[in-house]
């Protein structure tokens, strides 16, 4: 029996020893299979580190290798403005060879009053000379855009012409642009005092008495806009923004309202004009009310003309409707009242004969070309103010398209006070 047990016992001993020995084996295996991933995980990283490194490397190699060439580069000459010695020939040539016919055709103007502008302009133009290229002079500045205002040249006609680069076109017609609407409030106001007085005489020599000017609008083509393109076509079909204008008897604008689209009302316009709003703050008197005069008991104001798209008010008068039946009187009216109407008609001829870029449809922002029309008037005004000459062949192929719409009864409310100032003028004037 003890034989037996012992057996047993050391069979027992020997598979306990057994799986000892192999539990053993085992964990050393699992410990060497994770040191063997372990390492394999380092040497991955260490090999992408290293690919990491080396693409880092031919990068900082590579931005060496290019800043060392433009560095190198940067010491030859380089192209800052393309050479262009044809334009100073011809800048050479009007200052030296141009006679005051040509200069008058080219620039609308006398070399005096070129001068005189340029001496307004001068702070505004003048560039500070500096180590880069010299600037242009403000005398070439003016000149190039007045040759654009003049001419229906396209910017690179002008920039062929006189030697410069398209894009310094563009931004000298907005710089001269700008610089000449810093002086609208001097060359575009209400008459006021004497300048008044000789206003109203002037219009008296032309039929027309206590008046102090007269209103009407006229269309500046433009490029079919991006949006609203339906507004901004008028009724002949083509697209243009509205200038609305008081002129007086010398032809010069005292008062300018430009940038509504071209399918606008007349009176829209006007109801939207600070001139409008003026008036009506002033319960209907535009000018002083000591200029008054009294007329079969009604006080007859200063006041502005206009045709019939127009309201009726006591600062703005228009005409009887034609297909009313009228008395001679009224007629006569109509009569005078057209006549001395006829100014504002002809200086919106004589200011697109003269800036002809206002014939034509720019390709410029539609808020840019709205300040061209405003610098243009100024021109205008500086011009007659000055007398210069307007040459007869300034008017060819001259469409000055005034408006002319249709009359709207829902604009034209009449008020008793605007009857009674007509009828006392029907009488004033017969």
């Amino acid at each position: 029996m003890e034989g037996i047990m012992r057996s047993v016992f050391l069979l027992m001993i020997s598979f306990i020893f057994q799986n000892f020995v192999f539990m053993h084996l085992l964990v050393s295996q699992r410990h060497r299979y994770r040191r063997l991933q372990t390492q394999l995980l380092n040497y991955r990283r260490k090999n992408v580190n290293a690919s990491i490194q080396r693409q880092r490397r031919y990068l900082q190699l590579k931005k060496t290798v290019m800043f060392t060439y433009l560095a190198t580069k940067s010491s030859v000459r380089r192209t800052w403005a393309f050479p262009r010695i044809h334009g100073k020939v011809f800048w050479g040539n009007i200052l030296n060879n141009f006679d005051d016919g040509m200069w008058m055709q080219h620039f609308r103007m006398s070399r005096n009053t070129f001068e005189f502008v340029l001496q307004l302009l001068s702070p505004s133009l003048k560039r500070k000379t500096t180590g880069w290229r010299k600037p242009l002079e403000p005398r070439l500045r003016l000149a190039v855009v007045l040759w654009w205002y003049a001419t229906p040249s396209e910017y690179r006609t002008i920039s062929c012409l006189f030697g410069l680069g398209i894009s310094t076109v563009c931004m000298l017609v907005r710089q001269v642009t700008n610089a000449l609407k810093t002086l609208c409030e001097r060359f575009i106001c209400l008459p006021k005092g004497e300048r008044l007085q000789k206003t109203i005489d002037g219009f008296f020599a032309r039929g027309y008495k206590m008046c102090a000017g007269a209103i009407d609008g006229c269309h500046i083509p433009i490029l079919k806009p991006h949006v609203d393109q339906a507004a901004y076509c008028n009724r002949k079909g083509w697209h243009s923004i509205v200038l609305q204008a008081v002129v007086d008897h010398n032809f010069c604008f005292t008062d300018v309202y430009v940038g509504w689209p071209g399918r606008t009302h007349d009176a829209r316009v006007l109801a939207n004009s600070p001139i409008y709003q003026m008036a009506e703050a002033h319960d209907g008197y535009l000018f002083p009310r000591e200029k008054s005069t009294v007329v079969d008991g009604v006080e007859v104001p200063i006041h502005l003309i206009g045709d019939a798209a127009y309201p009726l008010k006591k600062w703005l008068m228009k005409g009887f409707l034609n297909h009313q039946i009228l008395t001679p009187d009224q007629s006569h009216f109509n009569f005078c009242l057209s006549s001395a109407r006829m100014v504002v008609e002809n200086s919106f001829g004589r200011l697109k004969g003269r800036w002809r870029c206002l014939l034509k449809r720019n390709d410029v922002d539609i808020n840019i070309m709205s300040d061209i029309v405003v610098a243009c008037c100024i021109l205008h005004n500086i011009c007659e103010l000055r007398k210069e000459r307007y040459l007869p062949e300034w008017n060819t192929d001259l469409q000055c398209d005034v408006s002319a719409d249709v009359t709207d009864r829902e604009h034209n409310r009449i008020t008793d006070d605007a009857q009674a100032v007509r009828r006392a003028l029907v009488s004033l004037l017969s």
